[in-house]
């Protein structure tokens, strides 16, 4: 989203942590990034009362205050040594396109952007935030990333930052945190499908060298929770229970559990295909999609990958954010919550000096 602090007092030097916000969780990271592996420094997560964070904007900023404050003084494992914080805003309450323009001067591409920008988003244009990075450039033309962001959902994370006392320098979509994480991966060059399974919606993108194809349906943890209930006609705590032991993995309750869940995970499929076609028509076959990185709390579902390998015929692997990282004798979560840092500690693996030169 771009760089959101001063620079004649920002130290690049100086390290920063993630924190991440979720719809009744939060988490936070620190990484050393001078080593190989990123080494933890500190992490910890909270829960918060649903409705403290609504429709993306931080609606009780006093309410995650406290809860962060909390955490800060009583459950960290490790420590958070900075005041500077990286943040991220769901992306599906951004909207974000990959834009071909011409080849233009550095004023003239801001506006052109702006332009591009007012045309594809239902918001006024001086209702939101807009950044874009450049992703190929030629003699002729620039193809740019766009993401504009509504400035009520942006100003409720600096109120919260304010209450804290932290010093907000980047804040970023949740999609362009996953795909920090997963360029470290060994095969970040082949074209992926990154599916990142949030409480209430699922983000798909497509990366190759950048994010260039983006989409949002709603399909993420607690969705599948509740189709659960409804159709086995169990409490949501039940339903929650069985989805995390049972899954779509094979067991006894494999045919009503899949039943349960085949509308949204139609849905997610088709709108996978519909992005992978785009991405063909666009970019062509020289770099065909190679596989599909699942990530995020929803992603640990048991049966979920397998699942999607069979319906999309492409291979599927849940994405674990803790083999990027050395823990440094620091306990880690239990591995059913580790897909869940995703988020988290790609916004820790933020290099100061990528946000000081922006």
């Amino acid at each position: 989203m771009g760089s959101m602090h001063t620079q004649s007092n920002y130290i690049k030097d100086k390290p920063v942590f993630g924190f991440d916000i979720g719809h009744s969780s939060l988490k936070v990271m620190q990484l050393d990034l001078s080593h190989t592996k990123p080494r933890l420094v500190g992490y910890g997560s909270a829960s918060f009362e649903e409705g403290a964070v609504a429709d993306g904007i931080i609606a009780e900023p006093e309410v995650i205050a406290k809860t962060t404050l909390n955490l800060f003084k009583n459950r960290l494992i490790g420590d958070i040594t900075s005041r500077r914080v990286v943040m991220a805003i769901p992306s599906y309450r951004s909207y974000s396109r990959s834009i071909q323009l011409p080849n233009l001067k550095q004023k003239e591409l801001n506006e052109a952007v702006r332009l591009e920008v007012e045309q594809y988003t239902p918001i006024p244009i001086d209702d939101l935030y807009i950044d874009y990075t450049l992703t190929s450039k030629t003699e002729d033309a620039n193809e740019v990333f766009a993401v504009a962001i509504p400035r009520k959902i942006v100003d409720s994370y600096l109120t919260l930052t304010s209450l804290l006392n932290l010093e907000l320098v980047l804040i970023e979509t949740t999609m362009a945190a996953a795909a920090r994480l997963f360029s470290r991966d060994t095969h970040s060059d082949i074209a992926t499908v990154i599916i990142d399974f949030g409480s209430m919606s699922s983000d798909i993108s497509i990366f190759k060298g950048n994010v260039l194809v983006t989409g949002t349906i709603p399909a993420g943890g607690m969705v599948f929770t509740k189709s659960i209930a409804e159709t086995l006609k169990v409490s949501e705590s039940e339903a929650s229970t069985i989805k995390n032991r049972y899954g779509l993995a094979t067991s006894k309750r494999q045919k009503e559990i899949t039943a349960a869940l085949e509308p949204t995970l139609t849905q997610l499929a088709k709108e996978i295909r519909r992005m992978i076609r785009y991405y063909e028509d666009r970019y062509g076959n020289d770099h065909p999609i190679g596989q599909v990185i699942a990530l995020g709390g929803g992603a640990n579902m048991p049966g979920l990958a397998d699942h999607l390998t069979s319906e999309l015929r492409l291979p599927v692997r849940t994405y674990d954010p803790w083999n990027y990282i050395d823990s440094h004798n620091f306990q880690e979560p239990g591995m059913a919550d580790h897909p869940m840092f995703a988020t988290v500690a790609g916004l820790s693996m933020v290099n100061p000096h990528e946000v000081f030169k922006r």
